[in-house]
């Protein structure tokens, strides 16, 4: 009897066990390592700067006038662009938001296989 089932078990569809996959809470999908360690602190990381895009632009323009120089010239505006950035980083609301957002284009990559950064290219009128 255990066999029965278990042979039916193997024997699924492919399509009713990817459906099953999809039909999974974002809360419930299992995060590989390299997942959590690389990739969603990659989007943290990202998402930092357009946070702190005013300390990004004000450390970038100083570090343009100052040249050679900018080590020196430009601690104040770099301690405030870290302290930013470390503020989002070390957030673990933001890391949830990052994940979640993470998670739901990883989940939209399995049901539609066109990767986020394709998804709002639209196809040619006419080949």
């Amino acid at each position: 009897m255990l066999y029965n089932s278990l042979i039916e078990l193997v024997w699924q569809p492919v399509d009713s066990w990817r459906s099953w996959w999809l039909a999974l809470s974002s809360e419930e999908v299992h995060l590989r390592h390299v997942e959590t360690d690389v990739l969603i602190p990659k989007m943290m990381r990202e998402k930092a700067k357009e946070l702190c895009a005013d300390k990004v632009d004000a450390f970038t323009h100083c570090c343009k006038e100052s040249g050679i120089l900018m080590a020196f010239k430009c601690r104040k505006e770099n301690s405030a662009l870290k302290d930013c950035l470390i503020h989002h980083y070390q957030n673990p609301g933001f890391f949830e938001e990052c994940k979640q957002q993470y998670i739901q284009e990883k989940l939209e990559y399995e049901k539609t296989g066109i990767p986020a950064k394709h998804r709002g290219q639209k196809l040619p009128a006419s080949m």
